[in-house]
């Protein structure tokens, strides 16, 4: 009696791996799918209890503060406006234009001569911005107020934006530096070769190219700077020229804790964020991936 077909044995022993390859690959799927969704729930489920109780008063607040309003009151947010909600978000909004053009400016231009000129020492410099990121900012908040004070910057929108600029330089300068090395030699060589200065090729060359790390870099500096709270309290002291983050203190006692007020006070000072991140998400992520290709 002949036994059985070699072939047959064969190709069943090799349509059996894939099955438990797929197998193994969809429950590790499932399981990241998972966390990710319990992830988002517990992120996104707080901004929707603020959203909904935003147009509640402060009584159906307490009385029931995760159900959906009775009456949904919009004036709150007219209200939160017209108390001051509109001078402290445009003091934001210049505190932190102003911190993510010259972060990204300095950066760019740091990584720029880092990663194209042969700097005596640059891989010094490199260690040195990166150590940077080893430094907390509450540890030097003491010599911090007293240099603001020397330099007469202190209660003025120059006391934020530069702080907030030495503290974001370091992490915005790995990214871009890591981006510029992926960039090809052979396009700033046939530049110089046309006549064009070193200043040309940056703006003419690496920053139209970098535009998605610029981005990122941009998103990174904006949510630091707007939602930074430590030095908006102490840095800045009239209340004219505080950010919403710390106007938002004053704002709640000036209204006597009217919460739901106050959630759409805090409603407003999130919808920025939340708006620039969906615009420019895509270069957001694009960046992240490619500023990680070379170290």
């Amino acid at each position: 009696m002949a036994g059985p077909d070699p072939t047959i044995i064969k190709f069943t022993k090799i349509n059996l791996k894939p099955k438990k390859h797929r197998l193994g690959f969809s429950i590790i799927v499932g399981i990241i799918f998972l966390f990710l969704l319990l992830y988002f729930i517990a992120i996104a489920y707080p901004i929707f209890w603020m959203i909904v109780n935003s147009f509640k008063n402060t009584a159906a607040i307490f009385n029931d503060s995760w159900g959906l309003p009775k009456k949904w009151l919009f004036s709150n947010y007219k209200t939160a406006w017209e108390q001051g909600v509109s001078s402290y978000f445009v003091n934001s909004v210049i505190i932190t234009i102003g911190t993510c053009i010259l972060t990204v400016l300095v950066s760019a231009l740091c990584a720029f001569g880092l990663t194209r000129f042969q700097i005596k020492g640059g891989k010094f410099l490199l260690l040195f911005i990166s150590a940077g990121l080893m430094f907390s900012p509450q540890s030097s908040l003491i010599p911090l107020y007293e240099l603001i004070q020397k330099m007469g910057i202190f209660d003025t929108y120059w006391a934020l934006i530069l702080t907030f600029t030495a503290y974001r330089i370091p992490l915005t300068v790995l990214l871009i530096r890591s981006f510029f090395l992926s960039i090809p030699k052979e396009l700033e060589e046939a530049a110089y070769l046309d006549g064009a200065t070193s200043l040309n090729v940056f703006t003419r060359i690496f920053l139209p190219i970098s535009k998605p790390i610029l981005f990122t870099g941009v998103i990174l500096t904006a949510y630091y700077s707007w939602n930074e709270f430590l030095f908006s309290i102490i840095f800045i002291q009239t209340e004219e020229l505080k950010p919403i983050t710390s106007g938002l203190l004053v704002f709640k006692d000036a209204l006597n804790t009217n919460w739901g007020v106050l959630m759409a006070g805090l409603v407003i000072s999130a919808l920025p964020l939340i708006i620039i991140f969906i615009m420019m998400q895509k270069y957001f992520i694009r960046g992240l991936a490619d500023g990680s290709i070379k170290g």
